[in-house]
């Protein structure tokens, strides 16, 4: 693939992509163990160009685009069913040791917690209802049990990672540079990471310094309260319950390996990764992400058909069969760290837009390319 010229004009916009029709770049891994820094690409993000090229020759696809409300009353099952243990845990099991809390919260709390952000996801994208307001009021009432407000904060932070995916000081998915250089590719310190990776997702949004929006705010004033009437008239015990849920289902849970597996780098050229596992039963399909990046407009429910109809645009791609297998991977190789991510400037995102179109005649990938599925 020859090199971009970063000084290209309007004038200079002709041609094709070399890229197409995967869109892989042709960057590399370190081969180095001890480089502290990202991956640098000078192309722009390939999504929204694979999407036009998936439609190209697949018009069909846009069939798939719409809203799904099963999600929301999944979302309220989800909400009342956390809610109810945490009134078990607070007012009537109040003789049960500390251990069994915490398991109690690990495999129950946690996961039904790791699916809140799946359904505060999906509603960040509009894919609940056709009407806005009930997207925002359907993260909300999934945010109810969560005790720290994220549902609206998440819904602002996504979209901008969507639409500048790898770009240094605007995609708030990022790691900082903070955290690479204290955890680098330490297996201790990385799985002390993936424990608080909650934490760390709340402290890459306050470092965008950016001051909240009207629905953030309400989204704070609303979690206060509940957090308030929670402790008031079920019990401290049953907040804290809810919190440890939370911190347990956004840390070292399979139901949040999905956070390593998306973006990290496991194989040169590919910034974006999907999961084919049965975890997807459980996550609405959260784990095809190539999939949902490519076409954020089709909700989890119908996120397979698009797979399946664009089969030879992901075929080839690489992708993670256990969600397990990703976190004991990361943790354990040493060429795997939060630096083990795909960085562009925001000038050769724009002007690789701008510079290279997508061939759309040109012959799609071919249903023979050797499939790179993790084994």
């Amino acid at each position: 693939m020859p090199p971009r010229n970063p000084e290209a004009t309007t004038a200079e916009i002709s041609r094709d992509d070399p890229r197409h029709p995967l869109y892989l770049g042709n960057w590399k891994r370190p081969t180095k163990v001890g480089v502290e820094d990202f991956i640098h690409d000078d192309f722009d993000e390939p999504h929204r160009k694979r999407q036009k090229a998936i439609l190209a020759k697949h018009p069909e696809v846009r069939e798939l685009y719409g809203n799904e409300p099963l999600t929301a009353v999944i979302g309220a099952a989800a909400a009342g069913t956390q809610l109810l243990l945490a009134y078990m845990v607070g007012c009537v099991w109040t003789d049960l040791h500390w251990s069994v809390v915490l398991a109690i919260a690990y495999l129950l709390g946690g996961t039904v917690s790791a699916l809140y952000g799946v359904i505060i996801h999906e509603a960040g994208h509009n894919l609940v209802f056709k009407n806005p307001l009930y997207n925002r009021l359907t993260g909300l009432m999934v945010n109810l049990p969560m005790v720290v407000p994220i549902s609206q904060s998440f819904r602002r932070y996504h979209l901008e990672h969507h639409q500048f995916q790898g770009v240094e000081g605007m995609d708030p998915d990022l790691p900082l540079d903070s955290e690479i250089h204290l955890i680098h590719n330490n297996p201790l310190l990385k799985t002390l990471w993936v424990f608080c990776y909650s934490v760390m997702y709340v402290v890459r949004g306050l470092a965008m310094d950016k001051r909240p929006q009207r629905w953030e705010l309400i989204n704070w004033a609303f979690i206060i309260c509940v957090d308030i009437l929670i402790a008031r008239y079920f019990s401290v015990r049953s907040l804290a319950y809810l919190a440890v849920s939370v911190f347990f289902g956004y840390g070292m849970h399979p139901g949040a390996a999905h956070f390593i597996q998306e973006h990290y780098i496991f194989r040169d050229g590919q910034e974006t990764y999907s999961y084919y596992g049965s975890g997807n039963i459980l996550y609405l399909n959260i784990g095809l992400h190539n999939e949902h990046h490519d076409f954020p407009q089709i909700p989890w429910t119908r996120i397979w058909k698009l797979r399946r109809i664009a089969t030879e645009f992901y075929d080839p791609l690489y992708a993670h069969t256990s969600w397990v297998a990703v976190v004991v991977r990361f943790i354990t190789s040493p060429m795997l760290g939060p630096q083990s991510r795909l960085v562009r400037t925001y000038k050769s995102h724009s002007s690789g837009r701008r510079e290279y179109r997508v061939p759309v005649n040109a012959p799609a990938a071919k249903g023979s390319g050797a499939k790179r599925r993790a084994k």
